[in-house]
């Protein structure tokens, strides 16, 4: 059963930093499309990061290229999401998703860099992350 665990998230000031984990479990893909989301109150879901595992390419949005940084563990099978300067629009659930092949594929898809969410086919619950002024 594959499953994506959050974590790393919490109330901070503005200006702090967080580093955001990804937990993967549950299937042998060796490289596959993970990618990082966020949904802020009243808003909708946004794409933020995407890498694929293995040592390939990683995207950003626009909005958040300059202080974000999403990296991967292979041996831990996690991934990770490094937030600096953190301001108070970044206040929102922060989902991991993953982009999985059938079963018995080794490798997946590579990212489209376009964070479209119907590409993704495996989600996490999400981790808060809250930041004041």
């Amino acid at each position: 059963q594959v499953k994506l665990v959050e974590s790393g998230g919490g109330s901070v000031q503005a200006g702090g930093s967080l580093r955001l984990s990804c937990a993967a479990s549950g299937y042998t893909t060796v490289s596959n499309c993970m990618g990082w989301f966020r949904q802020a109150p009243g808003k909708e879901r946004e794409g933020i990061a995407s890498i694929y595992t293995g040592g390939g390419m990683t995207y950003y949005a626009d909005s958040v290229k300059d202080r974000f940084t999403i990296s991967e563990d292979s041996l831990k099978n996690t991934v990770y999401l490094q937030i600096n300067n953190l301001k108070p629009e970044d206040t929102a659930m922060y989902y991991c998703a993953a982009e999985l092949p059938p079963p018995g594929l080794l490798k997946g898809a590579t990212c489209s860099g376009g964070f479209n969410e119907r590409e993704f086919n495996y989600w996490g619950q999400g981790t808060q992350v809250t930041v004041s002024s």
